[in-house]
């Protein structure tokens, strides 16, 4: 039975609270993304009809259609024309994108280990960005590096300050590696939409301090040792996981 405007509706993934006025399109997508991420709303499921969701929510149907397309695009669902609406199983079908997603979504079990799971997904970029420098690298980059590497070294123990300049040396390794998917990957970790939250500079100190594996890895680049390279990266960036 479908709600009016003013009533708490009841659908099968349980009863639901009225939509707040504005923006209801993005008040929808939300509610519909974290029932499907919550499994309130399960892989196969039929989405209540364009009609349905704009009866049960009291919102006109260009909104629901403005909130449809958004989860089709996160390819949380999948439009079918002349048919139902049908949830995907996202675990299968969504993209790196859906980390911010997964954080916002109140009950989302997957989101508990989105910390862990995204420091090791940043620590294996980062090792094969180094291997991948060490190869591909020309001279001016490899300079810059090692320039970079020296600068690091000679900083203080503040660790605010080599957490700004950690990042600006793992830029030039990773434009170095000539691998734009990693570039672009590491560009999304520093805008914070991957992360559930920027890792605390004190879970980090051990990496930031060692200002000896720095420099290390900077002449294994400039030396052209790729599996040198990928090892100490991966160590250096794997200790904040521990």
């Amino acid at each position: 039975m479908l709600a009016g405007v003013n009533d708490t509706a009841v659908s099968p993934a349980g009863p639901r609270t009225p939509l707040r006025r504005e923006p209801v399109s993005d008040q929808l997508f939300t509610r519909l993304r974290t029932e499907i991420l919550t499994g309130a709303l399960r892989p196969a499921d039929p989405l209540p009809s364009e009609r349905e969701l704009s009866e049960e929510f009291g919102v006109n149907r260009h909104a629901v259609r403005e909130a449809v397309k958004r989860l089709q695009q996160a390819r949380l669902v999948e439009v079918a024309h002349g048919g139902r609406t049908r949830v995907l199983d996202w675990r299968r079908t969504a993209g790196l994108d859906l980390l911010g997603e997964l954080s916002a979504a109140e009950g989302a079990g997957a989101a508990a280990g989105l910390g862990r799971d995204t420091v090791e997904l940043r620590a294996c970029i980062g090792a094969d960005a180094a291997r991948l420098c060490a190869l591909r690298a020309d001279r001016e980059a490899v300079e810059a590096i090692t320039e970079a590497a020296a600068r690091y070294a000679a900083g203080g123990p503040d660790l605010t300050e080599l957490g700004e300049a950690d990042l600006a040396w793992w830029r030039l390794v990773i434009e170095g590696s000539g691998n734009l998917a990693y570039l672009l990957a590491f560009n999304s970790l520093l805008a914070g939409t991957l992360p559930v939250g920027p890792t605390p500079l004190d879970q980090r100190a051990g990496e930031l301090l060692d200002t000896e594996a720095h420099t290390e890895l900077a002449r294994l680049i400039a030396a052209g040792d790729g599996d040198g390279a990928r090892r100490l990266a991966h160590a250096l960036l794997s200790g904040t996981t521990r």
